[in-house]
């Protein structure tokens, strides 16, 4: 018997409208818990796998709520068809109709629809390549659609050729960043030359504080990009250098935002603020440890500063166990929870990998074309 709340939130809600109220057990100055290494990795453990039990419906969830889901915990994700849990992106990818999932074959590959803002469908540029990317799926992997079949190569490619100037490109960013050899050029719909570090340069530009979820998903996508050019040698200029600059500073502005409790600022990255609204919080902290669990150094996860931002996440997420959330904050908590626990704790060897990584950058015939050779609501608990 599966008893099934329904929403993530139910449709229209947002974080800032939910019923959880913060417990007095938060807003106070933080000490750190415990300095007990194997109590914290515990209740990391412990937490990741509560939330990833929140079992999701296609019958009532959509596509926002489950791609976001997806994102945290890969093909771990099980959702309820019917009474019977199954692999959620797995259903997904093999032709199944869900509220929200739309594609239509493109001029040059596979084409997502968007719907700006949506908490339903796709509600940012190729937010589906975005996601698909950063929970390990190869560049071959299928894709039913409408009885037809493509892969994620196809996604790849269409992006290429939609990318234009003032786009918000964070997921296209997270895209190319893990599937193209970052000195790719191409040519676009706008007859525009394109490359990897002009994306990079163009949304560095962006200001944060006008950007979605605070800016949190444009310096992930910045960072998760950056990380990859330094890892394979490369000097800072240009675009890069630009990108460097950005996230150096969003982690200032983080850190001195950042509340007593070890909570961040539920203005993100513009200025210190809080609220009664314990759902809003793990919503704005969720989404910056996120950012910060992939732009810091290993020494900087392990700084008293980032370990109270850590029990917070995780405290509040105990506290809100029996409760409906606002599914972005939750899954974005829940992958920089993931993230988090591989760097500073190793893989865990019981749930499957923390990070699970794409395949790199593909050389085959069915490779995305290029002029090099290429390479939100809530979440429903669920319990037996």
């Amino acid at each position: 018997m599966w008893l099934l709340a329904a929403g993530c939130n139910k449709p229209g809600d947002n974080p800032a409208t939910s019923s959880v109220a913060a417990t007095s057990t938060f807003g106070a100055e933080a000490p750190l818990a415990t300095n007990d290494e194997d109590a914290l990795r515990e209740k990391l453990d412990r937490v990741i796998e509560m939330n990833r039990d929140r079992h999701m419906s296609p019958q009532t969830n959509s596509a926002w709520q489950i791609v976001h889901g997806v994102l945290a915990y890969g093909p771990d994700l099980l959702i309820n068809d019917d009474g019977k849990l199954v692999p959620a992106l797995e259903w997904i990818l093999s032709g199944h109709e869900l509220k929200g999932w739309e594609l239509v074959p493109g001029e040059k590959g596979l084409k997502d629809i968007v719907d700006p803002g949506s908490k339903t469908g796709e509600g940012h540029d190729d937010q589906w390549l975005g996601y698909l990317s950063q929970c390990g799926m190869p560049i071959k992997t299928p894709i039913t659609v409408r009885g037809q079949d493509f892969t994620i190569a196809d996604l790849l490619t269409q992006a290429q050729w939609d990318v234009h100037e003032g786009m918000e490109a964070t997921w296209t960013l997270m895209g190319f960043s893990t599937y193209l050899p970052l000195d790719t050029r191409w040519s676009a719909s706008d007859g525009k030359e394109w490359t990897i570090e002009k994306l990079v340069a163009m949304e560095s530009a962006q200001d944060l504080n006008v950007s979605a979820c605070g800016g949190t998903h444009r310096m992930y996508g910045i960072t998760v990009t950056l990380n990859r050019y330094l890892a394979e040698g490369n000097k800072l200029t240009g675009g890069w250098q630009a990108a460097d600059d950005k996230i150096k500073k969003a982690i200032e502005d983080a850190k001195a935002c950042q509340q007593p409790d070890g909570g961040f600022s539920t203005e993100f990255f513009k200025r210190p603020a809080s609220s009664p609204d314990l759902a809003l919080r793990i919503n704005s902290s969720g989404h910056m440890f996120e950012f910060l669990t992939v732009a810091m150094t290993d020494e900087q996860l392990r700084e008293p500063w980032m370990t109270r931002a850590l029990e917070f996440l995780l405290d509040a997420f105990e506290a809100t166990e029996g409760d409906d959330l606002e599914c972005g904050g939750l899954y974005h908590g829940a992958h920089g929870l993931i993230l988090y626990r591989e760097r500073r704790f190793g893989q865990p060897s019981s749930t499957g990998p923390a990070i699970r990584q794409a395949d790199g950058p593909s050389e085959s015939a069915d490779a995305p074309a290029s002029d090099t050779k290429p390479t939100e609501d809530t979440a429903p608990v669920a319990k037996d």
